[in-house]
């Protein structure tokens, strides 16, 4: 904001100053500055001093004069593009649902063909008959058997289930 007040006091200095090539884009900026000297005039004379009491109009705020909207002359021109324009979002839109849908096709695809390798994977298949022909023989274990331990019926207290009734007769 500072550096654009700037370049707008550096113009108005510019323009006073006769420094400037293309005088018809000033003129606006130099009826403002007048303005302000005229009016900056009118207050000293009154004893008032303006803004920040040194009076110079480089430290007043000028709005630049503000472009008139231009209205496209040629509405044909102008139909035309928006035509091409929708026809190219209409084309766009299409691509994208028929990308879509050959996404979903694809994924259709993969369940059934996933579908079919668990179906051939579940079918039971008969067992291979085991051999007769040489018994089976165990062999002896090299564990040690197992120590048998006692049961333990008291419940600790820590763990009791406490409830209402079971204190109250307590």
């Amino acid at each position: 904001m500072l550096v654009k007040t700037r370049q707008k006091e550096k113009k108005i200095r510019d323009v006073s100053e006769g420094k400037v090539e293309n005088q018809g884009e000033m003129e606006p900026l130099k009826e403002a500055r007048n303005r302000v000297e005229g009016s900056s005039s009118s207050d000293n004379s009154n004893g008032r001093t303006s803004g920040g009491g040194s009076g110079s109009p480089t430290n007043c705020l000028i709005k630049p004069p503000v472009k008139k909207n231009t209205i496209p002359i040629d509405l044909k021109l102008r139909a035309v593009e928006r035509a091409r324009f929708a026809h190219q979002v209409a084309e766009k839109r299409r691509l994208i649902k028929q990308y879509k849908m050959e996404r979903e096709r694809q994924q259709k695809l993969e369940e059934e063909e996933e579908i079919k390798r668990l179906r051939k994977e579940l079918i039971p298949k008969a067992q291979l008959m085991p051999y007769f022909d040489r018994p089976f023989i165990p062999r002896r274990s090299e564990k040690q058997p197992t120590v048998p331990r006692e049961p333990k019926f008291c419940i600790p207290r820590h763990k009791t289930i406490k409830c209402c009734r079971c204190h109250a007769m307590t």
